[in-house]
């Protein structure tokens, strides 16, 4: 069989699996006395069915559920189809695995010995973030995991029927729970509640994921050849950490207390240490090896004696328990000193509690290798290694907890300290950036802070400093493990880094040594990013945090939301792969190595996409090993709520690093490439700017996208405006997407292209030729090309029109409609040229899921944009009323986001 064979089976086993849980859909509505409701739903349905009988909230709620089947079909045939793949044409079949990573290596000719130096370099972070796009509740995530797991059961072959009928049975009982919970957030969740979500990722998914990807790494090490005694030991894989920003992302959120960090801070904590003691306790039990049946060297035996002396009654209890199995004693006493680490109880002195992850790493290394000493690899490989791992990856802190806030609330805070501090005349939000870099170099030459402890200058240096103490206490007690870095969000210049160390000075954080971190967000951010680290690493700060450090890494992070809405995808996209490249060149001076932190959201739009593809489509050189990657919102669900998926994306991530971290820079540059380029996304960006800039734009944005209800919405604890003005400035981006998203322009995804593309060819007819064959030389055109093709696939100009239709001025709404379809045309007829092949051809598989959604999607537009025209009328003149369509069009948002896979 082919890989296409294969290919168009899955499809077919998406609609056999999709046609089998509609059944029991329908079959479940029925039985809960909703037979028209059934009859109504537009999959699979008696075209002559009518709704005379069916709410539209009903409807809407039941094609919602409908869409969400499919997605958990698709995941589940997906999985399947990658499982079949690779027992036909072996691990290297899946594209960006372990399997292929290691086999293209050993092709090329690169050595043992040189992957496993590289392996060792390599330091991912996966960073969950609470941003508002997760539009389903908590309770309904916890009700799709268990439908795909009784999905994943029904592959079993070995069921009766009678055991086939009990999963039904199952089925159909989730689904009426599913029925009968409601769908969307009435109010919105709490901080509590998005802090909960992510532990449980934290605590129950990646831990199994971390197990299982280092199984495929290992199987697909044996599987090309090398030898498995040469990746054996936790410090020869790959480090993978966790990053959390709930609790600690406070840009433009109200809501994060100084308290909400310090408890989140000791949640983490406390998580780890149970995790690592129930894993501790595990391998106690499994560790039954006799002293007369095994050399236990003496050296071992003496340590166990030493650290017996230290507890007192409790060690005597732990060493009788288990007489003849010092494996085990030694196991007890490891879990007497992590229970004095959990309970703070430092009494004992260090000896008796463990300071630090490292500290009990070092005690089971010791245990490893008296496992070695005694002929027992085995074990040590099957039940040691796991927890040497767990304790590697997670620490004592479970997920760094990131802080990050915005340099223009920083530059209100320092103002009201100084206005605090007796320095009336000293008007910081005011200066230039000359007065600022000459004030806050004067003053990083002191050790003394401006204020008093417990001065209160206004809620912005509060809470600041507020936090900042939290962190101060915890790094005290704990040390720095579990904080993450300080970013500050629109970095526009060197000061606005600074100042964070002015602000860590008052608190007596200045000398720790955490990372501060720029966040170049916009385009003129990004161009002048390079500009920026020069200054930020050749300053005195920063050389004295490089001094006596072997390795010192800077982090900068990148955003792609901000630059995609400042500029559009294409003027985004490239600017952020130039802005790799100048940014590696300026740390490759200093000699230091640059950590990118890259903020992608769920959309293309917004840098989502394929793990892999994001990753291989890097400019050469620019990846050091080390990366920070946010998961967003509904990603993270999409990416890690089930088990097998989890491993998967986790895999990619990890084996599509070390193999961008392979790839050395390239000697010169293709001038002519980048010119380009260049050319091109000024056409773009001319044309976006065009759009946005029409002086009719806002009107016509206000009217022709549903964001005045995402505005209302309830699928995130954080405003959706920065700071309440309404101004595109100080809108997000995330209900910036969402909204064109849900109204089927999807502008964010491809608007500019089109255009640019023509003009391009006009104007450059020979290197229009070449970008044609670089789109499928270059993985960074092919790559956008694709992504945006798929934006555009995903929009749909009946839809736009009839959202547009909702601009009453006509002339202008003609105006933008035309603009806006004219280069939506364009953009797919250039595509297409482009990557020589029409799209009918190319994109089966997205033509077939976007059929199997299309009659159903155009289903709920048609009540979506009825509803949205009647709330408008009468949401100033009649609230109660008002309210019901309020409900019901936010219950539109949640099911047509999930058709579209998406939201913001």
């Amino acid at each position: 069989m082919t890989k296409d064979a294969l290919q168009k089976k899955g499809q077919e086993k998406i609609k056999t699996d999709f046609n089998y849980l509609i059944a029991l859909f329908k079959e479940m509505l029925v039985s809960v006395g909703e037979k028209d409701l059934a009859k109504s739903l537009p999959f699979g349905h008696d075209p002559g069915a009518k709704m005379d009988n069916v709410s539209n909230e009903r409807f809407t709620q039941a094609v919602g559920i409908c869409f969400e089947l499919l997605n958990l079909a698709e995941e589940n045939a997906a999985a399947q189809f990658r499982r079949k793949t690779e027992t036909l044409f072996g691990l290297e079949s899946i594209r960006g695995s372990w399997g292929e990573t290691l086999s293209q290596w050993k092709t090329k000719g690169i050595s043992e010995k040189e992957i496993l130096k590289k392996l060792k370099s390599v330091v991912v972070t996966p960073v969950l973030t609470a941003h508002p796009t997760e539009a389903k509740r908590l309770t309904v995530l916890e009700i799709h995991r268990e439908l795909y797991l009784l999905l994943v059961k029904r592959e079993n072959p070995i069921w009766t029927p009678a055991e086939q009928n009990i999963l039904k049975k199952d089925i159909l009982g989730i689904m009426e729970r599913w029925w009968r919970t409601g769908e969307i957030y009435l109010q919105k969740p709490r901080l509590e509640d998005e802090r909960s979500n992510l532990m449980h990722y934290f605590q129950n998914v990646y831990p199994k994921a971390l197990s299982l990807v280092d199984e495929r790494l290992q199987n697909a090490w044996e599987s090309v050849g090398f030898s498995a005694d040469s990746l054996e030991n936790p410090e020869d894989f790959p480090l993978i950490t966790f990053g959390s920003w709930v609790g600690g992302d406070r840009d433009g959120h109200p809501f994060v207390t100084p308290e909400f960090t310090a408890s989140t801070l000791l949640m983490h904590r406390q998580a780890a240490l149970n995790m690592i003691q129930s894993h501790l306790k595990e391998l106690g039990s499994e560790l039954s090896i006799s002293s007369y049946r095994n050399e236990i060297p003496k050296s071992f035996l003496n340590h166990i004696s030493e650290i017996a002396t230290r507890f007192g009654i409790k060690s005597q209890n732990a060493i009788e328990r288990n007489s003849s199995e010092p494996l085990r004693q030694y196991v007890n006493l490891l879990l007497l000193r992590l229970d004095n680490t959990m309970s703070d109880n430092f009494s004992l002195g260090e000896q008796g509690y463990f300071k630090s992850a490292n500290d009990l790493s070092l005690e089971l290394k010791l245990l490893r290798q008296v496992l070695l000493d005694i002929n027992a690899k085995r074990l040590a490989q099957e039940y040691l290694f796991p927890l040497e791992r767990l304790v590697q990856c997670f620490g004592f802190h479970l997920a760094k907890l990131d802080i990050r806030n915005n340099s223009a609330y920083h530059e209100v805070a320092i103002s009201q300290i100084l206005k605090a501090s007796g320095r009336e005349n000293f008007d910081y939000q005011n200066w230039n950036e000359n007065k600022r870099l000459a004030f806050l170099n004067e003053e990083l030459k002191s050790n003394r802070p401006f204020l008093v402890a417990g001065t209160s200058c206004g809620t912005e240096a509060d809470n600041v400093l507020g936090y900042l103490r939290e962190v101060k206490l915890y790094i005290d007690k704990y040390g720095n493990e579990g904080i993450g870095s300080i970013i500050v969000s629109m970095t526009r210049t060197l000061s606005d880094l600074l100042l964070v160390f002015i602000l860590l000075r008052e608190v007596g954080l200045k000398d720790v040594k955490l990372p501060v971190v720029p966040l170049l967000e916009t385009i003129d951010d990004l161009i002048a990013g390079p500009e920026i680290l020069t200054a930020f690493l050749n300053h005195p700060v920063i050389e004295k945090q490089r001094e006596g450090s072997e390795e010192f890494i800077q982090e900068v992070m990148l955003g792609y939301s901000d630059s995609n809405k400042d500029g559009g995808i294409l003027t985004s996209r490239w600017n952020i792969y130039k802005a790799e490249e100048n940014l590696t060149k300026v740390a490759d001076k200093f000699g230091v190595k640059l950590r990118f932190f890259h903020g992608r959201g769920g959309t293309i739009s917004r840098g989502g996409g394929k793990i892999h593809r994001f990753l291989d489509s890097m400019p050469p050189g620019a990846m050091s090993g080390h990366i920070k990657m946010t998961i967003q919102g509904e990603t993270i669900a999409n990416q890690f709520a089930n088990l097998i998926t989890a491993t998967y994306n986790l895999e990619m991530f990890v084996a599509g690093t070390a193999r961008q971290a392979m790839i050395k820079r390239e000697s010169e540059r293709d001038e002519q490439l980048y010119n380009m380029m260049d050319n091109l996304v000024v056409l773009a960006r001319q044309t976006y700017r065009k759009l946005l800039d029409h002086p009719n734009f806002i009107a016509f944005y206000s009217k022709a996208t549903p964001i005045d209800v995402l505005e209302q919405s309830k699928i995130g604890s954080r405003p959706a405006r920065r700071t309440g003005k309404r101004s595109l400035e100080d809108l997000r981006s995330i209900p910036w997407v969402f909204s064109w998203n849900q109204s089927r322009f999807n502008i964010s995804g491809w608007f500019g292209l089109g255009t640019a593309l023509g003009k391009y060819k006009e104007q450059h007819p020979e290197d229009y030729k070449r970008m044609r064959q670089l789109s499928n030389d270059w993985y960074f055109l092919k790559y956008a090309l694709i992504q945006i093709e798929s934006n555009l696939m995903d929009s749909d100009k009946a839809v736009m029109n009839r959202f547009g239709a909702l601009f009453d001025a006509v002339e202008a709404r003609k105006e933008l409609l035309n603009l806006i379809s004219e280069d939506y045309d364009s953009s797919l007829a250039s595509i297409e040229e482009i990557l020589e092949g029409s799209r009918t051809k190319r994109r089966i598989t997205k033509l077939d899921n976007i059929n199997l959604r299309t009659e159903a999607l155009n289903s709920l537009h048609n009540i979506q944009i009825a509803h949205l025209e009647k709330w408008r009328k009468i949401r100033e003149t009649n609230p109660k009323e008002s309210e019901v369509y309020l409900l019901q069009l936010l219950l539109l948002v949640n099911a047509i986001s999930g058709g579209l896979k998406g939201t913001g």
